[in-house]
């Protein structure tokens, strides 16, 4: 299993680090031609208009290729990427989570913040409402959710998604690979595991 990081901003390298704790090959990508010699992808933070003018438009087009074929990771930035619709303001993406998502609904970097949230039990891990620590740096917030998305974690006493699921994708608004915890990037790890090599799958 050999596991791509978008290396062209943001913290890349923690996630490098996370996943190989984990047992993972990890590559660095930064050309477009290097999504074909990997399993799944994670797109780390960073900015997310930013990412669309590093990656182009043939790196544009190549991503939303691989994100339809096998399993992608997005936190922050990358999130905001997954989504079909992007607020605050509007923006293109990928549109490979049925998710509405607002850019900064968290505050400015100063108002960053740690909060306990709650890891749900899903077709990914057997936890049930258990305390996972969740680091926010500027982060978007998703405000609505399809009927084919599966919550895997929320935050706050109203239960907002945090971490969800549609198929091969998935995406968390804050950053796990800034807390110890690594349940959510192993819950990426049996994503890819789940759908083995068969580039076939569909969402």
């Amino acid at each position: 299993m050999t596991i791509g990081v978008l290396a062209l901003q943001g913290d890349f390298d923690a996630h490098r680090r996370r996943l190989e704790e984990l047992g993972a090959k990890v590559v660095l990508v930064k050309k477009p031609q290097q999504l074909d010699e990997i399993d799944g992808l994670v797109i780390p933070g960073g900015e997310s208009g930013t990412f669309l003018k590093l990656l182009g438009e043939e790196g544009f087009e190549k991503l939303k290729q691989f994100v339809r074929l096998k399993p992608t990771f997005g936190t922050c930035a990358g999130a905001i990427l997954l989504a079909s619709e992007v607020e605050n303001p509007r923006q293109a993406g990928l549109g490979a989570i049925d998710i509405r998502i607002r850019r900064n609904a968290y505050g400015r970097q100063l108002d960053s913040s740690i909060r306990q949230g709650k890891l749900l039990q899903s077709s990914l891990n057997h936890e049930l409402d258990s305390a996972l620590e969740m680091v926010f740096i500027r982060a978007p917030r998703i405000e609505r959710a399809g009927s084919a998305v599966e919550v895997i974690a929320t935050e706050g006493k109203d239960n907002v998604p945090v971490a969800v699921r549609q198929g091969t994708a998935m995406a968390a608004t804050f950053h796990p690979e800034l807390s110890e915890d690594t349940r959510v990037h192993q819950a990426f790890l049996d994503l890819i595991g789940s759908c083995g090599t068969d580039t076939r799958v569909r969402r």
